[in-house]
C-alpha cells in the first residue's frame, strides 16, 4: 500500500521550547488532584512517549528522569517511582520510534499501549515494595484512556510543525 501525499507530509523541525512546554503542561495536568478517579491517564508518560517517538535524538532518558522526579515531588509519591517508570518508557519509545512512525496514529496508539501499561506496572511494583497495598485493577484503566488520547494528541502536538515558514496565500498548508 502506497502512502498518500496527505499522510506523508514533510514537517518543519520541532522547536524545543514547544516540546518542553507540552511536557510542563502534562506535568501540571498530573498535579491536578483527581482522588481515585479510574480513567485519569498519566499525562507525562503519554507526552513523553510521544516526543520520544517523534524526536528520539532530542528527548530521551534524561528528560524522562527529570520529569519523573518532578512528578514524584508534585504528587507525593515515593521518590524515584515515576522517574524509574518514565526512564523505561523513554528508552522503549526511543528504541521503537523508527518502527512506530511508519504506522497511522491509531496503529501507533496500539504500539504505545504496552509501553504505558509497563509504566503503570512498574509504579505498582515500586509501591508494593515500599509497603503500600495494591491500589486495585482500576488503576490500569487510565492506560487505555491514554492510548485513545494518543490519536488527538498526535494531531495537536504536530500542528505547529505544519505551519509554513512564510505566509503564502497560494500554499495549501
Amino acid at each position: 500500500m502506497q502512502p498518500t501525499n496527505r499522510s506523508r507530509r514533510i514537517l518543519l523541525p520541532v522547536k524545543m521550547w514547544f516540546v518542553y512546554t507540552t511536557l510542563f503542561v502534562a506535568l501540571f495536568l498530573n498535579y491536578i488532584p483527581t482522588g481515585h478517579l479510574p480513567a485519569v491517564p498519566d499525562f507525562v508518560a503519554l507526552v513523553l512517549a510521544f516526543w520520544c517517538v517523534r524526536e528520539p535524538l532530542k528527548i530521551g532518558i534524561g528528560a524522562g528522569f527529570v520529569f519523573g522526579l518532578l512528578t514524584d515531588i508534585g504528587v507525593g509519591a515515593a521518590l524515584g517511582q515515576h522517574a524509574f517508570a518514565y526512564v523505561l518508557v523513554a528508552y522503549a519509545a526511543n528504541e521503537l520510534s523508527r518502527r512506530v512512525l511508519w504506522f497511522t496514529p491509531v496503529e501507533q496508539a496500539l504500539h504505545v499501549l504496552p509501553l504505558l501499561f509497563l509504566s503503570q506496572v512498574v509504579m505498582v511494583i515500586v509501591r508494593l515494595m515500599a509497603g503500600a497495598e495494591f491500589p486495585g485493577w482500576w488503576m490500569f484503566f487510565g492506560t487505555f484512556v491514554a492510548a485513545v488520547l494518543w490519536i488527538p494528541l498526535h494531531y495537536v502536538l504536530l500542528l505547529p510543525q505544519y505551519q509554513p515558514m512564510e505566509r503564502d496565500d497560494n500554499r495549501p498548508i
